[in-house]
């Protein structure tokens, strides 16, 4: 969200034959708002990327991990062996932390990657707008996060059924559950996936998410939530493997016992 230095003074209320009514809002050190223009521009130009770059895979996750982290050793497996399955580019936010493993895993191993940076990055790299490693015309760095978000949903669009993407939501904080839960919405309220479905994947490593799973059970359970509905729009994943089976099925392809026995090595904590 776009923050603006804006000093208001509180309109003052009168009273005019009976009705209330509001007195002009004063305002003092006023900045016009960000033309709507630039937002524009900058959704535009991360189309631009995705067309270049093509469609795939989408990782949201923590910028904070080390990638000393277990969380970062499976990222960095799974990047690798999703790549190798579906054969399309890895896209993410471009940051450091469990977005930088799964980047870093589709890179060993020769496959596109693309990323949508923002200017302003929990974790590393924070005060930089390029990234450390990756050629510029791999990423585009944002202003702002309503073209970012933008960018991240329409990488995983499916227009046929040939086309191979998927979301995987890693361990993350603030920033990974805003945008899990806004591509989720998405996919609820079919603005994507309604002809050609998007694989969801929620990747539960050491039980990182199983409060909010608990969370989501009792919002059935309330109400606000129809029974099942969670579980028809993403997979909950404890595994690497898991999540490679189930993407292999959902695409018809085949799983090689290489990719098998890597996806099933344990972590180191």
């Amino acid at each position: 969200m776009e923050r603006h230095n804006n000093s208001f003074k509180l309109p003052r209320f009168r009273c005019n034959s009976g009705r209330l009514v509001a007195s002009k809002l004063e305002s003092t050190e006023f900045e016009e708002r960000t033309s709507p223009n630039e937002v524009r521009k900058e959704i535009e130009q991360c189309y631009e990327l995705i067309h270049r770059l093509g469609r795939g895979v989408l990782y949201l996750g923590s910028a904070r991990m080390k990638p000393t982290h277990s969380h970062y050793l499976q990222a960095l497996e799974l990047g690798r062996e999703i790549a190798n399955l579906l054969d399309c580019t890895s896209w993410s936010g471009a940051g450091p932390g469990l977005m930088d493993a799964a980047t870093k895993g589709a890179v060993e191993v020769g496959k596109p990657v693309g990323g949508f940076k923002i200017g302003r990055e929990a974790g590393e790299w924070t005060s930089s707008k390029f990234h450390p490693y990756l050629p510029s015309e791999l990423y585009f760095t944002c202003r702002f996060f309503s073209a970012r978000k933008h960018g991240l949903v329409d990488a995983v669009v499916r227009n046929s059924s040939s086309d191979r993407t998927a979301v995987v939501a890693l361990p993350g904080g603030i920033g990974t559950l805003d945008e899990m839960f806004e591509i989720l919405a998405l996919i609820q309220l079919e603005r994507i996936g309604s002809k050609h479905q998007v694989p969801f994947l929620l990747m539960n490593y050491d039980s990182f998410y199983s409060k909010l799973l608990d969370f989501l059970d009792d919002c059935e359970n309330w109400g606000t939530l129809s029974k099942g509905e969670l579980a028809s729009l993403w997979k909950v994943c404890d595994t690497n493997l898991e999540a490679l089976a189930y993407l292999a099925e959902f695409y018809s392809l085949p799983l090689s016992e290489k990719s098998r026995h890597a996806a099933d090595l344990p972590s180191t904590h």
